[in-house]
């Protein structure tokens, strides 16, 4: 569903450093009342927006795989995944109860906000790594126990059609088969006319943000919220004034404040 964008009126900019958060305004509610509170005046407006994949019968298969048991674990890295794999928080596709050997299904979590929209299926997650990227949940993942010659240890990834092959080579690098599925696709959302104008930061929280951001408004002085969207950001010529501590919003709201200090 298409969200509304929270626009920018003139007597509100006028005195107040003026941050776009590249997020749709549902994603961006906290983030963007934290900036408020700071005295910015905060947008939001989506640069990309998830798709569903045009042929379903991969991420079905995966499900069913899922639900039989075919899987030691499930490691997902966006909030997108968790919605395309298990369906809405209103449950719209059942919470597959999988189980391998006896043992229920593990859940691996990139960060904070993907626990949370898995614990809202009813998900206990088993693993979260301190720095929230696919390299640090493959650095924190366990090795496979390849002790039982009746079981091969497997992983089920399901991943948008632009994610990096970094988690996926961690894990078989550590002895598990992994299973790669497109769960969705990533497509642009073009910035309306009012809102193509300067800006003193822009939020980004993703590469493909980061990629999208660059395409429609050129070059930005940006504040991301991790390493990897940074790397990706100065890659397509952004000035990257700070980094978020944690992908968080408190952390984003302060990293904003850091920069508009420094600047």
């Amino acid at each position: 569903m298409t969200e509304a964008v929270l626009p920018i009126e003139p007597a509100d900019s006028a005195g107040h450093p003026v941050v776009l958060v590249a997020r749709a305004p549902g994603r961006a509610a906290g983030l963007l009342a934290l900036l408020r509170e700071q005295g910015h005046c905060a947008v939001a407006a989506p640069v990309i927006e998830r798709a569903p994949v045009e042929d379903l019968a991969e991420l079905d298969a995966a499900r069913e795989r899922l639900a039989r048991g075919a899987y030691d674990w499930v490691g997902v890295t966006s909030v997108n995944a968790v919605d395309a794999l298990l369906g809405s928080a209103t449950g719209d596709v059942p919470a597959p109860t999988g189980r391998v050997t006896g043992e229920p299904v593990r859940w691996a979590a990139v960060g904070p906000a993907t626990r949370q929209a898995l614990a809202e299926h009813g998900l206990a997650v088993d693993l979260v790594p301190d720095v929230a990227t696919g390299a640090g949940l493959a650095d924190v993942f366990p090795a496979a126990d390849a002790g039982d010659l009746d079981h091969e240890p497997r992983v089920l990834l399901p991943l948008g059609d632009l994610a990096s092959d970094t988690l996926r080579s961690g894990l078989v690098a550590k002895g598990w088969a992994v299973d790669v599925v497109t769960a969705y696709r990533t497509v642009t959302r073009e910035l309306p006319p009012e809102l193509r104008r300067p800006y003193d930061v822009v939020v980004v929280a993703s590469g493909s943000a980061a990629r999208q951001v660059a395409a429609q408004l050129g070059p930005q002085r940006v504040v991301a919220i991790g390493e990897p969207s940074a790397g990706t950001a100065r890659v397509v010529g952004h000035t990257v004034l700070a980094t978020a501590a944690e992908p968080t919003d408190e952390a984003l709201a302060d990293a904003v404040a850091e920069a508009l200090v420094r600047t």
